[in-house]
């Protein structure tokens, strides 16, 4: 394998070092599993047990204590549930895809040992051998083994969508009723689900519902598009379309500007100079977004529509008639008015600094979504009343004598700690999330021991291991938490995310 400068290589030399590298990124990949299955051997429920030997009633799983998981399937061994969350620290990842990662490991020894054979000899991609061992997770031991005879000359003969379709095709085969209650839990699936704001405001949902009730939305999402043309809204369809949504979630605005468009009504004058700065202007310039990766059958996908994610190649969005714009914002602001006094209003938490407040410039985070630019703030207010609350000074501490957590102590820690705060966590925090203190509560203790800064937001999984699962935490002098693991290494949580640091020498056992 070449290891010199790669600018000493020609074309056909940085091809050839290339395939080396991933070659080689493969094997260490493959060692990885292997330290994973080894890893779980050691934390199986025997040794679990074992620890947990003072506990006389037997009860090892009870009142949040840790129990066995199976991680891979049916066939794989249980073992100690909280092993991957540090597994996982010291893989720079959180304990849920640690946990993921090490079924896989087990899944693909104990329920495809062909599909594991190849990976060990570098005749299979680990990665997608991986992905089998997901795709075979709700499968039988003996269904699964099927699947491995059936696909294992083809895990890296064949482009990742065919194999997941060879995959599936090979599942419903080997089990029918699997097959079958798969679809069922398919079905029970349906829902609408928010993504994350990116940094131009744009957002995406996704709708899991039956097709008549997807077709019905459609045309509504349709009808209302064409209501706005007919009210002077000089945007494309697609760019309609998106506008419709946030209209249709008011049903009595909706309503009203469909009334409208059907009675022929006239964008009203325009408001006095100042008032359209209340209302909320749109910006004109829109990103364009990008063409979404279609994954699944090809025989599912029909024919592009008009609104069809990429922009037609004449559609233009820029250079609207300020005027026109502003006389379409007042129609609506004024049918929304029409639409009468309501029982529900949206309540959203944005933050940002006084600056980005006043001037419109700078980067603000919506709550629940994550970053916008400040000035997509009249986007996201829209043509409806807002008000401002006063901010929360963070610097302040709260503290209470009594174990229970007031609402204005969990408000604070929840704008303090985004996240929670456990080595690699992913959970954001909310008003419902575990707070937990870093040293525990001591009835006869000094007052004030529940603060802001003796308190932790975990979700309740970490609270469980940080409980039971033989971390220690506390505060460094700088703010930050120290978390030591059951294996004594030590990282460093605080505002900027996770840290290992020096890595301690590991304690026997």
């Amino acid at each position: 394998m070449f290891e010199g400068d790669v600018t000493e290589l020609d074309a056909t030399g940085v091809l050839t070092s290339a395939a080396e590298l991933r070659a080689e990124r493969d094997r260490l990949e493959a060692r990885l599993l292997q330290h994973a299955q080894y890893f779980a051997d050691l934390h199986t429920v025997d040794a679990l047990q074992s620890d947990h030997s003072d506990n006389h009633d037997g009860g090892y799983d009870r009142c949040g204590r840790e129990r066995g998981i199976v991680y891979g399937g049916e066939g794989c061994p249980a073992i100690a549930e909280f092993a991957p969350a540090e597994f996982g620290a010291l893989l720079g990842t959180s304990a849920g895809a640690a946990g993921n990662y090490i079924g896989q490991a087990l899944a693909l020894r104990h329920r495809l040992p062909r599909i594991w054979a190849t990976v060990l000899n570098g005749e299979a991609t680990p990665w997608k051998a991986c992905k089998v061992a997901t795709a075979c997770l709700d499968l039988s031991q003996e269904a699964a083994a099927i699947v491995d005879e059936r696909v294992v000359g083809l895990v890296d003969t064949v482009t990742p969508i065919r194999l997941h379709k060879i995959v599936t095709a090979a599942r419903y085969e080997a089990d029918h009723e699997a097959a079958r209650a798969a679809a069922e839990r398919k079905a029970r699936e349906r829902g609408v689900y928010i993504g994350r704001t990116d940094v131009y405001g744009t957002n995406s949902i996704w709708i899991l519902a039956a097709s008549g009730d997807v077709m019905r939305f459609d045309a509504t999402i349709d009808a209302l598009a064409e209501a706005l043309k007919t009210l002077g809204d000089p945007d494309p369809l697609r760019l309609r379309r998106a506008r419709a949504l946030g209209i249709l979630a008011d049903p009595a605005h909706a309503l009203a500007i469909l009334n409208a468009s059907r009675k022929g009504v006239q964008p009203t004058p325009a408001l006095p100079d100042g008032a359209d700065q209340a209302l909320g202007q749109p910006n004109s310039a829109r990103p364009n977004p990008a063409k979404p990766t279609v994954v699944g059958s090809a025989a599912a996908v029909v024919q592009a529509e008009p609104w069809d994610a990429t922009p037609d190649a004449q559609e233009t969005t820029t250079g609207h008639d300020a005027a026109a714009r502003r006389a379409l914002n007042a129609n609506l602001a004024q049918l929304d008015g029409i639409a009468g006094s309501r029982t529900s209003r949206t309540i959203v938490y944005v933050h940002l600094t006084d600056h980005a407040l006043t001037t419109g410039h700078g980067v603000a985070r919506l709550e629940g979504a994550g970053p916008l630019l400040a000035d997509q703030l009249a986007d996201l207010i829209g043509h409806r009343p807002y008000s401002i609350r006063p901010v929360i000074d963070l610097n302040n501490k709260i503290s209470v004598d009594a174990y229970e957590i007031p609402r204005r102590l969990r408000e604070q820690l929840k704008l303090i700690h985004p996240v929670e705060q456990f080595p690699y966590g992913t959970a954001e925090t909310t008003l419902a999330t575990d707070l937990d203190h870093i040293q525990p509560y001591d009835p006869n203790g000094p007052p004030g021991q529940t603060s802001t800064t003796s308190l932790i937001p975990l979700r309740r999984f970490s609270h469980r291991v940080k409980t039971h699962g033989r971390w220690k935490v506390h505060r460094t002098t700088n703010g930050a938490l120290e978390w030591t693991s059951p294996h004594g290494f030590v990282f460093h949580v605080d505002h900027t995310g996770t840290r290992r640091v020096h890595p301690a020498e590991p304690r026997p056992g």
